[in-house]
């Protein structure tokens, strides 16, 4: 942005494989403007990353501004002091077969291998999105990110809260998702053989309500037997009728005049006959008057012609213009009756006489319907109870492989299990599935998102996700304090497990616990620098080298004074972590 004066140095994470091997990750994270962040650019690389830092240096800064990018809630408290807006943009490396690709289809938006999010934050409160630089809805934003990333935290309120995700997470790891596909494609099958069965019985219901009237209107219409056009052509002659006896007499005496006694034919034809006889004599004087006679006796011809064709036309039975004036009015009284067109009264006619057939065939069609209504139902309930009983056995294996994770995060003494009760058949078959706890033995299992406390929570996510990393997992999993009140082996066992996941899944954490920071592949401290002589701080990012690991994890061991003995156990942690 012109005019910044930047307050934060822009550094590149090197571009190192950790131990995911995933082909899609977080690459990027830019933000421009945002509460103490001037400018600020970090690459990420796959495996663990975790940022750590004194209380108020920064660090939900930087998940808020993340969150934005993924299509959060925007505030204008969160534009720097004096900036009109600001800016976060987050770029991800996604593999060929990445849901985000559906997403994307869905909304018309082509990309190549990166996928880039912007989110502009204006200081009144508008915000604008988009994706790699075309502007899109908010959703969009927040369905893509829905894809590519997860955030936890002992208050979360976007992972795994929903217990409608629960089934779909079940299926995930078991396997399942390919039956379940299947199940909905049925579903969808019988939902529409339903409705057609629903909708013909219905036809046949108001076709028998009105066969009275049906009967005797096709009847009557049938009777009358309309054409198309019939109104046109018989109101256009007996318009010519009408007029033709109004002009009739005109005419006879006009073709009296040209072929009656007092008709000049026969005078002029003898006077061209004598002409031709004197021609020889006097050729130039005969031939142009003899041939202006010729004309004449032509045109008189051609006129008559015409005038006996009019005479014609004109002479009419006159219970003939009877006829067509009733068949008129019995037309255009039907087109009344019927409230349509006289034009459209044989297409009327055509759709009674097929109601009525319907009520007749209609019977018969229903039984072929409601058969195959009942085919499509029988496919639907056969697939979904083979999918619950499959889902079942997943469940025993789900809780297993969970249970086996809580021991060594102190929960020792809880249970997981996966609730699942039949409910009625949908589109996902006819389980419902919920994650549920018990924390303590004789105390009442209940939901997960009720029973735990928000340090347990954390750790039943936690458990849950190394379980689920591969199979139901966002590719960026971001855990926010997930080690809160907890230390020592509790948090040695959340960071060995944040390792494991970073070993499946791009993994970034952000922690106070030193266990968990000395796992990780990736280690940024989060500080606060006072700029203009003290005036205003802004928030920097640094990657952490060995040595400078080393005494930051050494500073979460011991606080403010850093001792031989802190920087020693340090040295343990990470030597025990490699």
């Amino acid at each position: 942005m012109a005019g910044l004066v930047p307050a934060m140095r822009v550094f590149k994470v090197g571009a190192t494989q950790g131990t995911t091997g995933t082909g899609f990750m977080l690459t990027r994270l830019s933000i421009r403007d945002i509460v103490l962040i001037d400018r600020l650019d970090i690459d990420f690389a796959s495996g663990l990353s975790v940022l750590t830092g004194e209380t108020g240096a920064g660090k939900s800064i930087l998940l808020d501004s993340f969150a934005l990018a993924l299509g959060a809630r925007g505030d204008a408290g969160l534009v720097r002091q004096g900036a009109e807006q600001g800016q976060v943009t987050a770029a991800f490396e996604l593999a060929r077969k990445h849901p985000a690709y559906a997403v994307l289809a869905d909304n018309d938006i082509v990309i190549e291998d990166e996928l880039i999010l912007r989110r502009v934050q204006f200081a009144d409160g508008r915000t604008r999105a988009f994706v790699n630089d075309q502007p899109v809805g908010v959703q969009i934003l927040r369905s893509l990110g829905a894809t590519l990333v997860e955030i936890h935290g002992q208050h979360d309120d976007r992972a795994l809260v929903d217990a409608a995700t629960h089934r779909r997470l079940l299926d995930a790891f078991g396997g399942l998702e390919s039956a379940s596909a299947g199940v909905a494609a049925l579903w969808e099958a019988r939902r529409s053989a339903e409705q057609a069965v629903a909708g013909h019985r219905a036809g046949i219901e108001r076709a028998l309500r009105e066969a009275e009237y049906l009967r005797h209107a096709a009847d009557e219409l049938q009777k009358l037997a309309p054409q198309a056009g019939e109104e046109t052509e018989l109101a256009a002659r007996r318009a010519t009728m009408m007029q033709g006896e109004k002009v009739a007499e005109d005419l006879r005496d006009a073709y009296d005049a040209v072929s009656g006694s007092a008709s000049p034919v026969p005078a002029f034809s003898a006077a061209v006959r004598r002409l031709e006889r004197r021609k020889s004599q006097a050729p130039e004087l005969i031939e142009p008057s003899a041939q202006a006679l010729d004309t004449a006796l032509n045109a008189i011809e051609e006129a008559r012609t015409h005038l006996e064709r009019a005479l014609r036309a004109a002479d009419h039975d006159p219970l003939e213009l009877e006829r067509i004036e009733e068949r008129l009015f019995a037309l255009r009284a039907a087109g009344r009756k019927y409230n349509t067109p006289v034009d459209g009264l044989a297409a009327l006619a055509a759709r009674y006489v097929a109601d009525l057939a319907q009520i007749d065939a209609g019977a018969e069609q229903l039984v072929a319907l409601e058969k195959a209504a009942r085919e499509a139902a029988l496919a639907y309930d056969e697939q979904a109870k083979a999918l619950s009983a499959k889902r079942k056995k997943t469940t025993d294996k789900l809780d297993k492989a969970v249970n086996a994770e809580l021991a060594p995060l102190k929960l020792e003494r809880a249970k997981f299990s996966t609730a699942l009760e039949i409910t009625e058949p949908g589109p996902h078959g006819i389980d419902r599935a919920e994650f549920w706890v018990q924390t303590n033995p004789g105390t009442k299992p209940g939901p997960m998102m009720k029973v735990a406390s928000g340090g347990e929570l954390a750790r039943f996510m936690l458990a849950l996700k190394v379980v689920l990393a591969d199979r139901g997992s966002a590719p960026t999993l971001v855990f926010d304090e997930i080690d809160t009140g907890v230390g020592g082996a509790v948090a040695d066992a959340i960071g060995m497990r944040l390792g494991k996941l970073g070993g499946r899944v791009q993994a970034l954490a952000v922690t106070h616990a030193p266990q968990v920071a000395a796992r990780a592949d990736h280690h940024y401290l989060i500080s606060k620098d006072a700029l203009d002589k003290g005036k205003r701080v802004a928030t920097r990012v640094t990657e952490l080298a060995t040595d400078r690991r080393r005494e930051e994890i050494a500073r979460m061991l011991a606080g403010a004074e850093i001792t031989a003995e802190a920087r020693a156990a340090a040295d343990r942690l990470i030597k025990a972590a490699s």
